[in-house]
This record gives C-alpha cells, sequence and structure tokens, in this order.
C-alpha cells in the first residue's frame, strides 16, 4: 500500500520530514527514496552537519533502516529497509553483487566508442582522503561498464553501470579514461568543474529482489540533469 509523506520538520530533533518529490516507492518491507544531489546519505562526523537522507528518513517514518549509500554529490535512488528481516535480505544482495545499479552522468569531451569497460583496482588515497585512486599493486577489484546514450558538442551522456561497488568507483573511473564526470569537485579539471552546476551524476535504477516473495523488481528515479 503507497504512503503519503509527511511534510514539515521533525519538531524533536529540527530535521526536515522527506519532501514529496523525495518519495518513489512506500510498501510494508521497503522505501525507496529519490535523494536529492547535495544531501549527505548519512549524518556527518560531529560535530558536522547531521541532516540527511537517512535522518528525514527516519524523522517521517521511525522504523526506517538503512541498506546503501550515495555520496552527497550523487543524487539518484536509494532504498530503505523497514523491518530487520527486510533489511538483512537486502544486505545479502548487495553483498554479493546481486544488486543491479544504472547511473547517467554528462562527461567532458566526446566518447568516439559506443560501449566499453573500465577494470582498474581502486583504493583509498589516505594523505587526500576521501579521495581514491587506481591502484594496481593493493587496489581492491573494481568494474564499471560504460554506454553512451548521446554526443554533445563537448559532453557525452552515458550509461553507467558498475559491478562494483568501490567508493567514487564511476567518478575515478571516468576520469581514469580521460572523460571525467563535470561538476566534480574531487576529481575534475576547473574548467570541467565549471561546466555544470552540480555533479552531473545521477543513480537511476536499482533492481533487485523483493524481500517478500523474491521477484525481481526495479525502481526507477527520473534524471533531473
Amino acid at each position: 500500500m503507497q504512503r503519503k509523506p509527511a511534510v514539515g520538520i521533525d519538531a524533536d530533533h529540527g530535521i526536515p520530514l522527506l519532501a514529496p518529490e523525495m518519495m518513489i516507492h512506500s510498501d510494508t518491507h521497503l522505501l525507496i527514496l529519490n535523494k536529492p544531489s547535495g544531501l549527505l546519505s548519512v549524518p556527518a562526523k560531529p560535530p558536522g552537519p547531521q541532516d540527511c537522507l537517512e535522518a528525514r528518513a527516519k524523522a517521517s517514518d521511525p522504523g526506517a533502516l538503512l541498506v546503501h549509500r550515495l555520496d552527497m554529490d550523487t543524487s539518484g535512488i536509494m532504498v530503505f529497509a523497514r523491518t530487520k528481516l527486510a533489511q538483512r535480505h537486502l544486505n545479502w544482495q548487495f553483498e554479493r553483487r546481486q544488486v543491479r545499479k544504472t547511473y547517467i552522468a554528462r562527461v567532458a569531451g566526446v566518447i568516439e566508442a559506443d560501449e566499453g569497460r573500465v577494470e582498474l583496482p581502486l583504493i583509498c588515497d589516505w594523505p587526500n582522503r576521501p579521495l581514491q585512486m587506481v591502484c594496481f599493486e593493493r587496489g581492491r577489484a573494481a568494474l564499471t561498464d560504460w554506454r553512451v546514450l548521446a554526443r554533445e558538442a563537448n559532453a557525452t551522456r552515458v550509461e553507467l553501470r558498475p559491478r562494483t561497488g568501490r567508493s567514487h568507483q564511476l567518478r575515478v573511473h571516468m576520469k581514469a579514461i580521460g572523460h571525467p564526470i563535470l561538476g566534480d569537485k574531487f576529481y575534475a579539471p576547473p574548467d570541467v568543474l565549471a561546466a555544470a552546476p552540480r555533479l552531473q551524476l545521477h543513480a537511476q535504477t536499482l533492481t533487485f529482489m523483493h524481500p517478500d516473495g523474491g521477484a525481481w523488481t526495479t525502481f526507477e528515479a527520473a534524471v533531473p540533469f
């Protein structure tokens, strides 16, 4: 059954409740939300800001349970569980890479090939964290498939399908092949950063087995750029 989200402020904690445009789907087991760019997925370390999608989800629905995260600058679809059993079921799928994810990005330059694969191991760049970097000696395996959707004068719209879930994977992989994502404050050179008002990366779809019955289910968040 679809639930209408509450609107306003949580009086106890001063956290905004979920806005209607953030709600994609709600049932007994799942809460599917559309995170805006610039909003944290989880609270920052104190004394940083505590407003985040997880806090807003819990302010609107105290039973909401975190399953995965998106970078603050990335917008798009996130799934929360509404029961411990559903959370365990979804965590199991993420850990075993059974969840299929699709992202849309606009990257610098015109990509000539129509599709390809990036397979470069990644590791945290500790002196410059949270940045990540390619490291063939100590990096963890990371794999991204990409496909061109449209070519612009100085940019390319691509569909990205990560096969692994490393931190900043899509951002580092696109930079590594010479096409950093527009608006990327971590990995783009100044002209590419200035080419867009926000990071041009959006989590468009999630496909997974529904915790109730196991049927494959796909949810989608409309691309805002």
